[in-house]
């Protein structure tokens, strides 16, 4: 299936033939995955991220194939999973339904399996190109990590979560220190690849599912963390390795390699907030790190007052 190899199928189907048939159909090219009802077809969707394309029958005891989709489209992690409805109701209002909801596809029983697999593949190729799409959309052309618009909508997202969950998420934003002297030492080439080599090191810090590391703008980053127990340690340890990175900065006035300063705040449980505050006050905490003297990080809690 020419480059599509690792991407996930969900199968949901009560009849034993009719999942092994399509099961069939996709090996080895896809990653299958069988479920014989709604119920448990929610909970594999929802314990695998993976699964990007359901085939879905429609008369299934106990919960509808339509019943499952809309359930779907009522789950945002959920939403873009795109559904193939497979089904042996073949009256045209049937069909109709079932593309109303949503469904990308409505195939008939019984299937022809060479113009299934065609139609299959198409559809996974178009969720391929959507999800190359949205990964450049989202992502820092020049260093390859979040851009400022992904870092935005997670931003929102993460302090929402935190305030349901009554979990801590902090926020760190980070400057190169001197990168003006840099560019002008050094030459605009060499300035882009030391902004590589620090997004590199930043996003080593955003090693769980809910991390995120993006550039900010220019020569600032940002790095959202939720549930971080010993800010401390991390941030020191973020400002050491760049500084291990050994990047010569013959124009820096407090290391004589590439350094940066930042300003962190944590969001504790129970505090009010919003999304800007955060930002202006790890904003405030970086300018504190600045006046300090740079290489180096200073950190505190959001204020609950505000």
């Amino acid at each position: 299936m020419g480059g599509l190899e690792q991407q996930s199928v969900l199968i949901v189907d009560d009849d034993r033939v009719s999942r092994t048939m399509l099961a069939e159909l996709l090996n080895p090219d896809t990653r299958v995955v069988l479920a014989k009802d709604g119920a448990s077809a929610l909970q594999r969707i929802h314990d695998d991220a993976s699964i990007c394309l359901v085939l879905l029958d429609v008369g299934m005891p106990g919960m509808s194939g339509y019943e499952v989709l809309q359930k779907l489209n009522s789950s945002p992690p959920a939403q873009d999973v795109r559904v193939i409805f497979i089904s042996g109701a073949t009256e045209e209002r049937d069909e109709e339904k079932g593309l109303l909801l949503g469904a990308v596809d409505y195939v008939f029983k019984p299937i022809r399996p060479a113009i299934v697999k065609v139609r299959i593949q198409n559809h996974l190729r178009l969720i391929a190109q959507r999800k190359a799409l949205e990964r450049l959309a989202g992502h820092d052309a020049l260093t390859g990590i979040a851009n400022r618009r992904s870092f935005d909508e997670a931003l929102v997202l993460g302090c929402q979560t935190a305030v349901r969950r009554q979990e801590p998420v902090s926020l760190a934003m980070i400057d190169i220190d001197f990168f003006k002297q840099y560019n002008d030492h050094y030459g605009h080439p060499a300035g882009d690849e030391a902004l590589r080599r620090v997004a590199q090191v930043v996003a080593s810090f955003a090693r769980r599912p809910y991390d995120l590391a993006a550039r900010y703008g220019g020569e600032e980053f940002a790095l959202l963390l939720p549930v971080v127990p010993d800010m401390n340690d991390l941030l020191d340890r973020l400002c050491l390795d760049v500084v291990a990175q050994a990047i010569p900065h013959a124009g820096s006035k407090v290391a004589p390699v590439v350094s940066i300063s930042v300003g962190a705040v944590q969001l504790r449980p129970g505090a009010t907030h919003t999304p800007q505050g955060m930002l202006e006050h790890a904003d405030a905490l970086l300018y504190q790190a600045k006046q300090q003297g740079r290489n180096r990080a200073v950190w505190g809690p959001y204020p609950v007052s505000d």
